[in-house]
């Protein structure tokens, strides 16, 4: 809730030094908005560097003479939005520089300009710079990352200012305590013990699924996990591995890369079409049974029974364990893995529960795949850092992760409702997806929109999504894949507004 400071008639008007701050510019009751406002833009513009420290609350406060509760108020706001972190007794400090301009768009010379200033040419490829979104190529997720936009809502985001950083520190120093001279050798390629045993029981008390430690594979994120997968089917003579549509395409590049050629087949209100599946010929198959990206459905019950059949017969099932933790308005869905242990590759990683940047994820294979996975881990890398491991390890035994996990859902669940009722309010023709669970929803319109021109439009506006296309191997109806746990309720409603105002500009 805003806070507003009545000041006294005839005091002197109030204002503080530290960027020329005049708190009579701010609108009446919201004091706090301003000031959170004021500060985004300072970082934004370069006038509060990386690593600057920002006044104290008590003190801020009595030079603008409002109360310290605005202050307060206005830091949780861009502590939340990881633009500052509060560290102790060191202060409040700049953690990150948004942008707060909109996109700037340069085309060739003699590019027809489209709509909302974008210049889109025949086959409508709508180009960002030289960023092409139409039929992306296998850097689009770098581009579309560093591409500026003022509210990022690329999906499978978590909220990374919710990162635990105390709890991390306290596990890690606890750690470093205990740690032999020799754990800081090389260690097992497939993993340390610990986190391969912390990594069993969490996966025994949350997925359902019984695992010996031993035969865990510590990797790095579920993107390690397909490269290994690729490598050791393709010795094994395996050059195809269908796929869901709408899927990932990160995923589907990915074992492209790797020699993998990718058939489709089709989602839809049950999941996986297994009838397709089969008639593809395919040996094995990537799924993401419980929360399918990106459409957010679960594979039903009879769905599951035919997928499991079609591996007893023969073949292999890849299972992505996506969001799965993530769940809100439904029962937790069981880990396939749990249920059949012999045709199953089971992978899971730590980038949705606490952030990508660890880089720790782990599989689960049959047995007779995990010799040559664990070799292929070892010419990789020779194994993921074994500190961080033992952190995790910690954090997770200790039931920290846990309570990490009740509270992201909290912050995540408010912040899906303000997405969906902002949609419902300012994009009434769109069709909400998947959104029981996950950290985004999927948004669909009629089949006469293009929603490549549509995301175009949105990063004009300074908003960052992905087309729906972008994951089909088939046309299917077009959308947007929007990413929620990453920004404040506030954000979100301005972010659909903006997008509304796109929608009109391509409708």
């Amino acid at each position: 809730m805003d806070r507003s400071n009545h000041r006294a008639a005839g005091r002197s008007k109030a204002g503080a030094d530290f960027l020329q701050l005049r708190p009579e510019n701010a609108p009446p009751g919201g004091l706090a908005e301003w000031l959170a406002t004021e500060l985004r833009t300072a970082i934004a513009d370069g006038r509060l560097a990386l690593g600057s420290r920002l006044p104290a609350t008590r003190q801020l406060a009595a030079e603008l003479q409002v109360s310290r509760g605005v202050v307060t108020e206005a830091y949780q706001r861009l502590t939340e939005d990881g633009h500052i972190t509060a560290r102790g007794r060191a202060g409040t400090t700049v953690a990150a520089a948004p942008i707060d301009r909109p996109a700037v768009f340069q085309e060739p010379p003699g590019t027809p300009v489209g709509l909302a200033g974008l210049s889109v040419d025949g086959t409508q490829r709508a180009r960002v710079g030289q960023l092409t979104l139409a039929d992306p190529d296998q850097d689009i997720f770098d581009t579309m990352r560093a591409a500026p936009a003022r509210i990022d809502l690329t999906p499978g985001v978590p909220d990374l200012a919710a990162f635990p950083r105390a709890a991390w520190l306290k596990a890690e120093r606890a750690v470093l305590t205990d740690l032999s001279a020799s754990a800081f050798g090389y260690g097992d390629p497939a993993g340390t013990p610990a986190l391969r045993l912390a990594v069993a029981n969490w996966l025994a008390r949350n997925r359902g699924i019984k695992a010996d430690p031993t035969d865990l594979i510590i990797v790095a994120g579920v993107s390690q996990a397909l490269a290994l997968i690729c490598q050791v089917l393709g010795s094994d003579g395996i050059t195809e591995l269908a796929v869901e549509d709408p899927g990932s395409l990160g995923s589907r590049q990915h074992l492209q890369i790797w020699g993998m050629r990718t058939p489709p087949v089709p989602v839809d209100d049950s999941g996986l079409r297994v009838d397709v599946l089969r008639d593809t010929g395919a040996p094995a198959v990537l799924v993401t049974p419980a929360h399918q990206f990106p459409t957010g459905v679960v594979l039903d019950g009879e769905r599951r029974r035919e997928l499991m059949q079609w591996a007893i017969e023969g073949g292999l099932i890849i299972e992505d364990d996506y969001d799965a933790e993530h769940r809100y308005d439904r029962p937790p869905v069981p880990a396939i893995r749990g249920m059949l242990t012999e045709q199953v590759i089971y992978t899971g990683s730590i980038s949705k529960l606490l952030a990508p940047a660890l880089r720790i994820g782990w599989m689960l294979p049959p047995p007779r795949n995990r010799r040559a996975l664990i070799a292929a881990k070892r010419h990789a890398d020779l194994g993921n850092a074994g500190l961080p491991q033992l952190t995790l390890a910690h954090l997770m035994e200790s039931g920290e992760l846990e309570r990490q996990l009740r509270f992201v859902r909290r912050r995540h669940r408010a912040r899906r409702d303000a997405m969906i009722d902002a949609i419902s309010n300012h994009l009434p023709t769109a069709t909400v997806h998947g959104a029981a669970a996950g950290l985004h929803l999927t948004i669909t319109f009629p089949d006469t929109l293009d929603d490549i021109a549509l995301a175009s439009a949105a990063l004009a506006r300074g908003v960052k999504t992905q087309p729906l296309s972008w994951h089909h191997q088939h046309p299917r109806s077009p959308g947007l894949v929007l990413g929620y746990a990453a920004r404040t309720p506030t954000e979100l409603t301005e972010a659909i507004t903006l997008i509304a105002k796109a929608h009109k500009d391509v409708s």
